[in-house]
């Protein structure tokens, strides 16, 4: 074999490696990226829903997994527990606006994620949980008069949360509890409420003053029957002599002479006690 023939050979072992490098390198690579499509993780608190070319095909627990790279998906449903908190307006049986910052805690029954990707999609905090906030905090309200908002504040939280319940049910989100952090009403109204405050509170005061005056009313007519019975008592037993009466006069007497004195005949003669001059 001459030594030309031998060249040629050997550069078309090179041309052909170069080929099979140019070629399974993309394929290398290629291989190892499917490779790394076909795992998937699914974190804690959620459930993973496995789409095949769009269509739900399962739905997966929470860990390691492998799909079809390319031709299906992974989207991750929360079933953990969750906290919206939303500005809800209604009106009052009494037609008062009324407005509240309502906190719920709810979450997603894991069992119907399939369910609730189809027919709502991952979005469904906003798609139904919102409103149906919004709806529930307005039918409890407008069964109450804004006075009674405020009075029966528990009662109201609780058919809120109950209805509320009711609205997403269809949706299985579960409701774990509703709150309504604060009530507020119209500039309008909380002005009427300060003054209603302060007319009772007029009245109560009045009241007091009124029991207060019936009270003493009520002593002075015991003090003076105790002197009527007392003097009827002294009259009655004889104790009651000219020399008693002069008694009780000079214990009381301030030292000064009538200007006038009524009547024909006194009982004593003051004459008698004076100093001589």
């Amino acid at each position: 074999m001459s030594t030309q023939s031998t060249f040629e050979q050997r550069q078309m072992k090179k041309r052909n490696l170069r080929r099979m490098l140019i070629i399974s390198i993309p394929v290398v690579i290629v291989t190892g990226l499917l490779l790394l499509l076909s795992f998937y993780v699914v974190p804690a608190g959620h459930v993973g829903v496995i789409t095949r070319w769009g269509a739900v095909n399962r739905v997966v627990n929470p860990g390691l997994g492998m799909k079809i790279p390319l031709v299906e998906a992974v989207h991750q449903m929360s079933v953990q527990t969750q906290k919206d908190e939303v500005d809800a307006s209604s009106a009052s049986s009494n037609l008062q606006t009324v407005t509240a910052l309502i906190a719920v805690n709810y979450r997603l029954d894991g069992q119907f994620a399939s369910t609730v990707y189809q027919t709502i999609g991952e979005n469904y905090q906003q798609i139904v949980v919102a409103p149906s906030i919004q709806n529930a905090f307005k039918s409890a309200t407008a069964t109450y008069t804004a006075e009674n908002l405020i009075k029966l504040r528990e009662q109201v939280r609780l058919d809120a949360e109950n209805e509320l319940q009711k609205q997403l049910e269809p949706y299985h989100i579960i409701v774990e509890n509703f709150n309504i952090i604060n009530f507020d009403f119209s500039p309008e109204y909380n002005a009427s409420i300060e003054a209603k405050q302060v007319m009772e509170q007029n009245v109560q005061t009045a009241r007091l003053e009124l029991e207060k005056a019936k009270i003493a009313a009520e002593q002075r007519v015991v003090e003076a029957q105790g002197q009527a019975d007392s003097q009827k008592a002294l009259n009655d037993t004889g104790a009651l002599t000219p020399e008693y009466l002069q008694y009780l006069f000079l214990t009381n007497w301030n030292g000064n002479l009538p200007e006038v004195i009524s009547g024909t005949s006194p009982v004593f003669d003051i004459g008698d006690y004076l100093p001589e001059e």
